[in-house]
């Protein structure tokens, strides 16, 4: 067998651990399930997570302070000015992350009765699901139809 090519490269600049350090934490992914399923506010995340207040509050402000979520002032009548968390563009596209995720998580780590979300195309209704694609349109059935080779951010190992 030939000797993978990553072994020859410095994992420092990885990617995906630095994605990791921002969001691979359970709580991270429950605030950013709730942020996409479109609830906003403090209260009902705490109620819906069951994450402790203070858990709850650091991971929305890492979120804000990297920019994946930003506060938007609110009021309702007769209380005080409060703010509610939004996903800002670059949030947003966590949304394929997410999918995956739940796809994942429906079919190896779900209960019998089947998924408990279903995701529907807003216009027409039908089912939506993810697709891995290379820019010359072809459809890759699964992780065997791709070839990892460095990038211009590799760095050999000295």
């Amino acid at each position: 067998m030939r000797r993978p090519w990553a072994l020859d490269y410095d994992t420092a600049s990885c990617t995906i651990a630095a994605a990791l350090a921002i969001i691979g934490e359970k709580w991270t992914f429950l605030v950013l399930r709730e942020a996409f399923n479109g609830v906003r506010r403090f209260d009902d995340m705490q109620r819906r997570t069951g994450m402790p207040r203070q858990v709850l509050s650091s991971r929305l402000a890492r979120l804000v302070s990297d920019g994946i979520l930003r506060k938007a002032p609110y009021r309702e009548e007769g209380q005080r000015p409060r703010e509610e968390y939004r996903l800002t563009d670059q949030g947003l596209e966590l949304f394929p992350v997410v999918v995956a995720l739940m796809t994942w998580g429906d079919k190896f780590a779900g209960g019998p009765e089947g998924a408990p979300v279903l995701l529907t195309h807003r216009d027409c209704g039908a089912a939506v699901h993810l697709e891995l694609t290379c820019t010359a349109g072809h459809v890759l059935a699964s992780a065997r139809d791709v070839t990892p080779l460095p990038g211009p951010g590799a760095r050999r190992v000295a």
